[in-house]
């Protein structure tokens, strides 16, 4: 059976949607156990579904390393320590996203022949059901070309075992599609990966979304900056659509002629079903939550974290970084 801790505090609708997703979860899975790490008071309702541990304290948005570890009875500490004290399968928290990567990273530590973890999420591109995996895009600020080349192996398995793609295309995020184009590791990783089984060459951001690739490699900070614009450009044309259709009478009505295929544009860029971000490399799986995650975002997290613990992808990870 698997055993999955989960961090119910610290998410930005606080415990309710992740109490609510356990117990959708486990009506689903009777071959998991869930720890359920955080107030106890708060956690009445899941007395006789899961284990309880209390550990009130939550870690703030804006913690450091340092001041995360110190915070011996917070929700995401305990979480994790108990994660590596009962050697346990896999941690889910919605809370601070730093915080979380960096108490996990401290306590659990990267897997045998890992350099560096890398923090990986699924976008959604413009053919409808399909994602691309991308990668890193926080954990770390820099990378060197080495590192590139194992998140292209992990990207590699993670796209197999969770979206089912028998030989996953990769590319490197660059400013141009030429083997010359990219930053100093961008381009020394082409060299490492060129004329390597499914290595497709560099991609830039404007077409990191057009369905094209399965996986898209690049240093965390450029990832943490494609991530963000992505989701600010994701934003600012839904609040600018929302305006148009309101401005009259008319463009009401035309709405209604269009709802259709605005509501399959909405469902391909949903968040929700992607069940966040995932830090491979770990010494177990690490499932960040969206902060905003409602009932059914957080029980889509509890599926991704069951399905790479049940795959073990932490070992074929290890194993397939053992062969370099």
């Amino acid at each position: 059976m698997l055993n999955i801790i989960v961090d119910t505090l610290g998410s930005d609708l606080g415990s309710a949607p992740v109490k609510e997703a356990i117990k959708n979860f486990l009506k689903l899975n009777d071959d998991v156990k869930i720890t359920a790490v955080g107030n106890q008071d708060e956690l009445k309702e899941l007395e006789g579904l899961c284990e309880i541990v209390h550990a009130p304290d939550i870690v703030p948005m804006e913690a450091g390393p340092l001041e995360v570890m110190r915070m011996k009875n917070s929700s995401m500490f305990v979480a994790n320590r108990l994660m590596k004290e009962r050697q346990a399968d896999a941690v889910v928290s919605a809370g601070s996203t730093g915080g979380f990567l960096s108490c996990a990273t401290l306590l659990l530590k990267t897997a045998p022949n890992v350099k560096r973890a890398a923090l990986v999420a699924p976008f959604p591109t413009k053919i409808k059901g399909k994602k691309v995996v991308i990668l890193d895009i926080g954990a770390s600020n820099e990378n060197s070309a080495e590192e590139l080349v194992q998140f292209a192996k992990m990207g590699t398995l993670y796209s197999k075992i969770i979206y089912n793609v028998k030989e996953p295309k990769v590319y490197l995020l660059s400013n141009g599609t030429e083997a010359g184009k990219g930053s100093p590791s961008g381009k020394e990783a082409y060299k490492l990966l060129d004329g390597k089984e499914g290595f497709n060459g560099n991609i830039e951001a404007r077409n990191a979304l057009s369905g094209e690739a399965d996986v898209i490699v690049c240093d965390g900070f450029t990832g943490n900056v494609f991530l963000k614009s992505s989701e600010g450009m994701a934003k600012m044309m839904a609040g600018m659509m929302k305006a148009a259709f309101k401005k009259n009478l008319w463009t009401m009505l035309g709405y209604l002629h269009v709802k259709k295929g605005i509501n399959e544009m909405v469902e391909t860029m949903d968040y929700k079903s992607t069940g966040g971000a995932m830090l491979l490399g770990i010494n177990g799986v690490v499932v960040k939550a969206h902060g905003s995650s409602d009932a059914f975002a957080f029980q889509c997290a509890l599926n991704v974290a069951k399905n790479l613990a049940a795959n073990k992808i932490n070992e074929k990870i290890s194993e397939e970084l053992a062969n370099e």
